[in-house]
């Protein structure tokens, strides 16, 4: 399996995950022709694509939806709040009829010889979700767009080979920033997305020996930087409650707007 991300930052989202022979984009938060550059950057292009999985309705994260539906009319797979809310968005324009797969928690699909387990996640949109994809004995997981962990995220987020993990922002940044308190507050509160400090602490929940790779995506643009993300989750990893540390792991952050390395697993 591989995964590769596309672009990832509080401006837009857009991760490539594939096999030798399934090929699937996780959200399209960016527009159609920078999710065809960044495909050609892997050698890929759109229409080797077997379908779009969506994760929630926030523009950041299916802003190129409509483009891409229209022009290649990928299979959009969602679940049933996700898809109402964006029937009701006048900015994605028609749809092909049809196009809409409905997917719900906890309940695995396949696209050809890729399954997917979709998972809850508390986030404050419709009915938003993370991803877990194998193939075989290989398994990568999508977890951004949380304001909080608990037990059930940790258990569908247990032995992966890889992953890419929301450090949305660095708490101190966010709370001398500009930003207005109502703003604040959500992105705080338990449905609004991770702190580094937060994302380095469930990483130490999900670690083992055969963990190959963790991605750090969608950062603040305002309330963090990569470095900052990095350090601090290679801290909590480092001083944390178990038996590693952050050199014993490949961790790298998700560029905002130029393609990742693509991991292989």
């Amino acid at each position: 399996m591989r995964i590769c991300s596309i672009a990832s930052g509080s401006s837009g989202n857009c991760i490539y995950v594939g096999t030798e022979s399934t090929h699937v984009l996780v959200d399209v938060g960016i527009s159609g022709k920078k999710v065809e550059e960044g495909l050609n950057a892997i050698d890929m292009t759109s229409r080797d694509m077997d379908g779009i999985l969506i994760t929630h309705e926030h523009s950041d994260h299916m802003k190129g939806l409509g483009v891409l539906a229209r022009k290649y009319g990928l299979p959009i797979y969602a679940t049933r709040g996700t898809i109402e809310a964006i029937c009701r968005m006048s900015s994605v324009g028609k749809l092909p009829e049809g196009i809409f797969r409905e997917i719900q928690e906890d309940i695995p699909f396949q696209i050809k010889d890729m399954v997917i387990k979709p998972f809850q996640i508390p986030h404050d949109a419709a009915q938003p979700v993370g991803y877990r994809l194998e193939h075989e004995n290989k398994s990568i997981g999508i977890a951004t767009d949380l304001g909080k962990y608990d037990e059930y995220i940790v258990g569908k987020l247990q032995n992966l080979d890889a992953l890419l993990l929301e450090a949305n922002h660095d708490i101190r940044m966010l709370q001398v920033g500009s930003y207005p308190y109502y703003l604040k507050q959500r992105i705080l509160g338990d449905k609004g997305h991770l702190s580094n400090e937060n994302a380095g602490r469930l990483l130490c929940r999900l670690l083992h020996d055969h963990l190959k790779a963790v991605l750090l995506g969608h950062l603040s643009k305002e309330n963090n930087y990569e470095e900052l993300a990095y350090e601090t989750v290679c801290q909590e990893v480092t001083l944390g409650d178990n038996p590693y540390q952050s050199k014993d792991f490949k961790i790298q952050v998700a560029k905002r707007n130029c393609v990742s390395d693509l991991v292989t697993v």
